[in-house]
């Protein structure tokens, strides 16, 4: 599937970091298949979720008034495999600036690389099987050349019967929140080259020199601290940054946090004038978000869901927020510019964004 990333950008003999086609084979068997679907329901669901994602859009554009050209990325209706799939293309191209980074300094060689690159693969495979059974939908920005927008049938299915929801709501407001991911990459065009430029900063922070021994061993403190729920830091992401990495984390999460409770808010918003039981599925969906059994609620937050969960919570609080004050025209001033973004900090403190960003 993907080749080894060469520092002008092609594909060389360069070893790869990444077993990639390991961490897809992996990551599948790890997933499973999900839930018991008829043959005959099968398609139906494939259609009506294409059909909700279509709807969505022009809800999405009425509630929030950002414009997006219409068709501009695809969509696809995916089962876990196929989400493990595009998911493992999608970081290879995220971390491919980190790659080039670290094979420009120290290039991988002979059996080090070989070996390395089959623990990484394993490792990614691990975590994307895992994630592979609880994701409903997702955006994906960097596929070109507009992104598309993925929904993983199994597990909405999945989800649907086990919150016992009407499944022709659940799937039109899962449709909702991941059609208005689509709309904040299409309506807003400098949000895509943002955030990969982001994470070419964070490229420029790595340095391979002692990374595998400093950085197995910062993973296993986070391991050992997440299992015991000691202070030190629970999800890799608390263990494995630089000062200088966490800050550029610390803005990321400030931009994902927004664009997440965003989503939550719109899904909420037009849900009542079109989906009659979006109330229960909230309450329900909400309860559910906070894990099920030991494993799970373990895992997540050594991958840091628990993080993903808060960013939800206060993004929405802070687009509510904003919104309730200065309309909505008044929020989507934060889609002008990146500048107008708000900060990990003003997400919890609505005023200061408004203060900087509206003059209010």
């Amino acid at each position: 599937m993907t080749q080894a990333y060469r520092a002008d950008g092609g594909a060389g003999d360069r070893a790869e970091m990444v077993d990639w086609d390991l961490a897809v084979r992996i990551g599948g068997r790890l997933a499973g298949e999900g839930p018991s679907v008829g043959r005959d329901e099968a398609p139906a669901i494939v259609e009506e979720l294409r059909a909700g994602a279509e709807r969505s859009t022009g809800l999405v554009r009425e509630f929030t008034g950002l414009t997006a050209r219409e068709h501009s990325a695809p969509v696809l209706v995916v089962d876990r495999a196929g989400w493990v799939q595009a998911n493992a293309d999608a970081f290879s191209t995220l971390l491919a600036p980190v790659v080039d980074k670290l094979t420009q300094k120290k290039p991988p060689t002979g059996l080090s690389a070989a070996v390395g690159s089959k623990i990484t693969g394993a490792e990614v495979g691990g975590v994307l099987g895992f994630l592979a059974s609880k994701v409903l939908g997702q955006f994906d920005p960097f596929h070109e050349p507009d992104g598309r927008l993925l929904l993983v049938a199994p597990n909405i299915v999945h989800v649907e019967r086990e919150l016992g929801a009407d499944p022709h709501d659940f799937r039109l407001w899962v449709c909702l929140h991941e059609e208005t991911h689509r709309v904040q990459f299409t309506a807003v065009p400098w949000m895509r080259g943002h955030l990969f430029g982001k994470i070419q900063e964070f490229a420029e922070t790595m340095e391979p020199s002692g990374l595998l021994e400093d950085g197995l061993g910062r993973v296993l403190e986070g391991l050992r601290n997440a299992r015991s729920g000691g202070s030190g830091g629970g999800s890799l992401l608390d263990v494995v940054g630089t000062p200088e990495q966490k800050a550029l984390l610390d803005g990321l999460t400030g931009v994902m946090s927004l664009l997440e409770g965003h989503a939550d808010v719109v899904m909420d918003g037009v849900g009542p004038t079109v989906i009659p039981s979006v109330a229960q599925i909230r309450a329900k969906f909400t309860e559910r978000r906070k894990g099920v059994g030991v494993l799970d609620r373990f895992l997540r937050r050594v991958l840091g869901l628990d993080a993903k969960m808060a960013q939800y919570r206060d993004g929405a609080a802070f687009v509510r927020s904003v919104a309730d004050k200065a309309g909505m025209s008044g929020f989507n001033v934060v889609w002008e510019q990146p500048e107008h973004l708000p900060t990990r900090a003003e997400i919890s403190d609505p005023d200061a964004w408004m203060a900087r960003v509206l003059r209010t």
